[in-house]
């Protein structure tokens, strides 16, 4: 309905905003007839209090909103379990605060002493309860995570995660490459629960792709606690793909955004490719000077040009994707004759590695291509290198206007 701002050394404590600040705001109810008003920051109990007396409505602040949001958005029970854990937190301190005016009551009785516990003592000791439980189920699912990563560590596969600023078209992408039906929609934190597929790049390589919680700024970090077990899927992954949305007026800080919230979850030292999404609201124009553009976004200039709506260079996203973990992983060289009573060794090699030739024989089966270092041991006495060990050479991911992609290996 509108917006009021005000520049102040630090919040009145009372009010957050000035006495005049406040007078302006309760002038403005009859002209726009507003019933909500919204505080772009986190408010103090007493301050909800004071703001809600003097214009007589609903106060909220910004973590308030958030979690109303994340409630709204949950469908599995850890997501579930999840938001009701950030909001217990969060509403813990204020309950304390708000009910501070209750005077203790005295409760007679045989075998008391001393004053009784009031409405409040009651509350907190209800709400640290549900607290512990909520905390004690959440570390049955990180628990869950743990045997599900361990089993995937059996058959060694590289996990490629998708991170971004909430509706940047995560999930959309997700749908794109894998046609998992994640939820989509125009709207913040569509998905809140992490969603893992197995995908095939172009050369036939198999990787699992994870979709994630998108970012915001200024996060609560009660929320970051609670989404501890969905965040903790980044950090098990071999690389990620940073999207954004470059038809956001705000693209340039919600890239920040990312890149902080990924150095305080301790995975900033991933590879990351980075995909320019939503270009097909982009005008030739626009899309021509993208290269020019992206670095003032904070994004790389070889930046992959997507469209996760329609599908637009997905290819060379791909591309990109397995261009960077070859890179990453070693990938060498070799010649792999696998006799036929080895059979799982084949489709370890489709799975794991890249199949540029296969022949047959009465001896067993021929691949020509390229495994990671650490697959090696795998099919010792089976494998001869060939050609040069790759390690030590730089791979450039370039991406032309109109969405072409190459992948250089240079010295």
């Amino acid at each position: 309905m509108g917006s009021v701002t005000q520049k102040l050394g630090h919040p009145h404590p009372a009010t957050y905003v000035g006495k005049g600040k406040l007078e302006e705001i309760k002038g403005l109810q009859e002209d726009l007839d507003y019933n909500l008003l919204l505080v772009d920051g986190e408010l103090a109990p007493a301050q909800i209090r004071n703001l809600e007396q003097a214009l007589e409505m609903k106060v909220i602040d910004r973590t308030a909103l958030i979690l109303d949001v994340f409630a709204r958005r949950a469908q599995t029970h850890e997501g579930r379990l999840q938001v009701e854990l950030a909001q217990m937190q969060y509403r813990l301190p204020r309950l304390t605060r708000m009910w501070s005016h209750l005077s203790r009551q005295g409760v007679g009785g045989v075998g008391l002493r001393g004053p009784g516990e009031t409405q409040l003592e009651a509350d907190r000791r209800e709400a640290q309860k549900r607290i512990a439980f909520l905390k004690g189920q959440m570390e049955q699912v990180h628990r869950h995570r743990e045997l599900y990563r361990a089993r995937r560590k059996d058959t060694p596969i590289s996990i490629v995660s998708l991170v971004g600023y909430t509706n940047a078209g995560k999930s959309t992408l997700m749908n794109q490459i894998t046609g998992a039906g994640v939820l989509a929609e125009d709207k913040l934190f569509a998905t809140l629960d992490p969603t893992t597929r197995r995908i095939t790049l172009p050369s036939g390589r198999e990787v699992l792709l994870t979709d994630t919680v998108g970012f915001i700024n200024n996060l609560p970090t009660q929320l970051i606690a609670a989404f501890r077990a969905t965040l903790e899927e980044i950090s098990e992954a071999s690389m990620l793909i940073h999207v954004v949305d470059v038809t956001h007026p705000n693209a340039t800080e919600q890239v920040q955004t990312v890149k902080e919230t990924l150095e305080e979850l301790g995975v900033d030292d991933r590879p990351v490719i980075y995909a320019m999404n939503k270009v097909d609201r982009l005008t030739k124009e626009q899309r021509a000077e993208l290269r020019e553009v992206a670095p003032k976004m904070g994004v790389p200039s070889d930046a992959i040009a997507i469209s996760a709506q329609t599908g637009l260079n997905i290819e060379g996203l791909l591309n990109a994707v397995e261009t960077v973990l070859e890179q990453e992983e070693g990938f060498v060289p070799v010649t792999a004759r696998i006799p036929f009573n080895r059979s799982e060794l084949v489709e370890r090699f489709h799975t794991n590695g890249r199949v540029d030739e296969r022949d047959f024989d009465e001896n067993g089966t021929t691949l020509t291509g390229w495994l990671p270092e650490r697959e090696l041991g795998q099919f010792t006495p089976y494998v001869t290198l060939d050609g040069t060990h790759p390690n030590g050479h730089d791979v450039n991911v370039v991406s032309d206007h109109s969405g072409e992609v190459t992948a250089n290996s240079v010295n």
